[in-house]
């Protein structure tokens, strides 16, 4: 006794497959060259962003650690160099905020006041 007549197969057959619905997979660019080059993007900027922050954090860490006078003007620069570039690629990736930088990293004001125009 046959259960099934090979139209009613197929369609089982394609029904029983599993795979992403069309709707979804459209929105969300799967394996598209669209994808694939928004998240090299967000990758690359991920990268850029996080370069410049421990670069900030470097230069801020020899600013405390710098002691007296001598050499300070050079380091003092250095700091606001690196917050500026910081700054700057932030704002590039739509991230406005610098409050909450200024806080997280405790940017001294003698370096803020280094900042601005170039």
């Amino acid at each position: 006794m046959k259960l099934a007549t090979p139209a009613c197969a197929a369609r089982f057959a394609a029904m029983s497959s599993l795979r992403m619905p069309q709707s979804l997979s459209k929105r969300l660019g799967v394996e598209t060259g669209d994808a694939v080059l928004r998240y090299e993007l967000l990758e690359e900027q991920a990268l850029s962003l996080g370069k410049a922050g421990r670069k900030l954090e470097a230069a801020l860490a020899a600013l405390r650690v710098h002691e007296g006078e001598d050499g300070r003007t050079a380091v003092l620069k250095a700091a606001a160099d690196a917050a500026w570039g910081f700054f700057v690629q932030r704002e590039v990736l739509g991230l406005r905020d610098r409050d909450v930088i200024v806080a997280q990293y405790e940017i001294p004001r003698e370096v803020l006041v280094r900042l601005g125009a170039r």
